[in-house]
């Protein structure tokens, strides 16, 4: 199997199982006890909150530890509403469910959700920007990089506008950490998602950056972990194994974006050549490692258990609405046509794949646009 859904989840870093191991074993210390044990354990975490704050420009004590980016997302949005008086939160109509859903919740409970547009290329428009004038506006989550489109947003834009006024700025950064470079004081938001499944780090652990000075409402209550903002017991390995994630991503990020990159850069050549092909956001700033893409007339879940069959695995969108049934929402926003929609498919490169493999990838998709009866252009 070529593994093509890097968005969806990474492989185990074999470098990062090994810093996992003995905290699987021997060093099996509850971080809060004071023994020798303990001691260790807490200073494994101690390590990997400074790994993980240098992946992002951060300080180590801005690093909140969670259990996933999803909780992240809710404990920043949530967390923020909990401590401010109710009123607007401004967002894109491309958020990920992660961010959705928070804001689902937070509009049946006295807010009012304002939804951002965007463009035809996946970027806020001009018209979206009234939005940080409005006289109720009291916080705003912008998604960094799209899961779906890689598509990039001015979020150092956003946040000027939105400090200018004292207001606060949420970004999920979860698709961008490890694929770009981060320094969260330079881009401006208050607080920061990221996730350690996104960047060869094992399930189960993720982090929201804080700004010194922002106060949340914890989302769970019981023990004084993570400054009482997420009380529960550290699930140290996987911590263990995030800073290590985050260590490497950081010292191997310029070798990893470059390769990326240039696997996107053929794929995206070859995709130009097949009949009714249509790249998404293709003229945007994007992640360097994703297409989303679709082959008119054969529809997105479809083409994905195709490529199953022939050894690929690949995405028709977001892993966490994957099995929908429905065009993206995320396209849908950018105006693309609900029939055009659901025909996407994304590819999304990691820092494993080789350049050979695209032409697999590229003849596979000939094959089925032969078998589908589509494999000559129109007229």
């Amino acid at each position: 199997m070529i593994y093509l859904d890097h968005n969806a989840t990474t492989p185990l870093d074999e470098r990062v199982r090994e810093s996992m191991l003995p905290y699987l074993g021997p060093l099996y210390g509850n971080p809060s006890s004071l023994h020798r044990l303990g001691r260790i354990a807490r200073s494994a975490i101690g390590t990997a909150r400074e790994q993980v704050a240098a992946l992002v420009g951060a300080q180590p004590s801005e690093v909140i530890f969670t259990a996933s980016g999803t909780e992240a997302d809710n404990l920043a949005i949530k967390g923020l509403a909990g401590k401010l008086r109710p009123g607007v939160i401004a967002s894109p109509l491309t958020e990920h469910p992660a961010v959705t859903g928070p804001l689902d919740y937070l509009s049946r409970h006295d807010w009012r959700i304002q939804t951002l547009a965007v463009d035809a290329q996946g970027s806020l428009t001009g018209d979206s920007q009234e939005a940080w004038e409005h006289p109720d506006l009291r916080f705003a989550t912008v998604m960094l990089a799209n899961n779906e489109t890689g598509v990039i947003q001015d979020i150092a834009r956003v946040a000027d506008r939105l400090r200018a006024r004292g207001l606060y700025l949420h970004c999920d950064a979860v698709q961008a950490a490890g694929k770009l470079p981060l320094d969260f004081h330079r881009c401006g938001a208050h607080l920061l998602s990221i996730s350690a499944h996104k960047i060869y780090g094992p399930k189960g652990a993720g982090a929201l950056i804080v700004q010194t000075g922002v106060e949340l409402e914890p989302l769970l209550h019981g023990g004084g972990q993570e400054r009482d903002l997420r009380g529960g017991t550290e699930n140290v390995a996987a911590l263990v194994g995030f800073g290590k994630a985050a260590e490497l991503a950081k010292s191997e990020l310029d070798q990893r974006y470059a390769h990326m990159l240039r696997l996107r850069q053929v794929l995206e050549s070859g995709l130009a050549s097949l009949p009714g092909a249509t790249i998404f956001a293709g003229d945007s700033e994007r992640l360097p490692n994703t297409v989303q893409f679709a082959l008119t007339r054969i529809d997105g879940e479809a083409l994905v258990m195709a490529l199953d069959r022939r050894g690929f695995a690949v995405s028709s969108g977001s892993a966490c609405a994957s099995g929908a049934g429905e065009p993206s929402p995320v396209l849908l926003a950018m105006g693309v046509e609900p029939d055009v929609a659901k025909g996407a498919v994304r590819v999304s490169f990691g820092k494993d794949n080789s350049e050979e493999q695209v032409p697999l990838l590229l003849q596979a998709l000939k094959n089925i646009l032969a078998d589908f009866g589509l494999n000559r252009a129109a007229g």
